[in-house]
């Protein structure tokens, strides 16, 4: 299996951005994610989001199967079992959601998938660790504590892996706090992939972002 549970973890964590996205067009999400996998962001969380999201996720997801096996897909805004089992089905490689929900971890614990609910509170951050997750999503990011929540909360959990969406602007000030405060990785959507960028159908943009955001995180962290 090209992209096991490990490696879609050590993947999330070593980018640092996990580009959030979603678009009814299949081919402007072929074109959006082969940009966001050449900036080096090749993890990428796919949004649950509009009719038939599942239907255009297999389109996308068969493509780069065959086309970029490097791309690592994703499904964002899942709130329950089955709608995990369909992406799963469908080439998921990790799942996300704004809330945690047991019964995804069942389903994706099953089938060796990473986990990511959506926690705003220590309580609910220990119950997904206790259920497997491996790197808790903070949501929204900002709306929850932003940096001094997470850096309060691996003052007596120093275990954590945090992931926060909302609130995570691609910039150096906003990187700096939340990655010193220890986040893991962060999820940008629209700050990361403009509204003008996918009006002008800016690809090569989006790639620059993309990479000019993975290496402030990179400098940020020492590396």
């Amino acid at each position: 299996m090209r992209h096991d549970r490990m490696s879609v973890l050590a993947a999330m964590i070593d980018q640092g951005v996990i580009p959030v996205f979603y678009h009814p067009d299949v081919e402007l999400c072929k074109n959006v994610i082969q940009a966001c996998a050449d900036g080096g962001a090749k993890a990428i969380e796919f949004t649950n989001r509009g009719d038939f999201a599942p239907h255009v996720f297999l389109e996308v997801a068969r493509h780069f199967a065959a086309a970029d096996p490097s791309v690592i897909m994703g499904v964002g805004s899942v709130v329950d079992a089955p709608t995990a089992g369909i992406y799963i089905a469908n080439g998921a490689k990790f799942v996300v959601g704004p809330l945690l929900n047991p019964d995804v971890a069942k389903v994706c614990n099953r089938r060796k998938i990473p986990y990511s609910p959506g926690c705003g509170s220590a309580t609910e951050i220990g119950y997904a660790e206790e259920l497997g997750v491996e790197i808790v999503k903070i949501f929204p990011g900002s709306s929850v504590g932003g940096p001094d929540f997470v850096k309060n909360m691996l003052g007596p959990c120093p275990w954590t892996k945090i992931m926060p969406t909302g609130g995570v602007d691609p910039t150096e000030e906003s990187l700096t706090k939340w990655f010193k405060a220890g986040i893991v990785c962060a999820g940008m959507g629209s700050k990361l992939i403009t509204k003008e960028m996918l009006d002008a159908r800016d690809f090569a943009g989006i790639e620059k972002k993309v990479r000019d955001t993975i290496a402030m995180i990179r400098t940020i962290r020492g590396k």
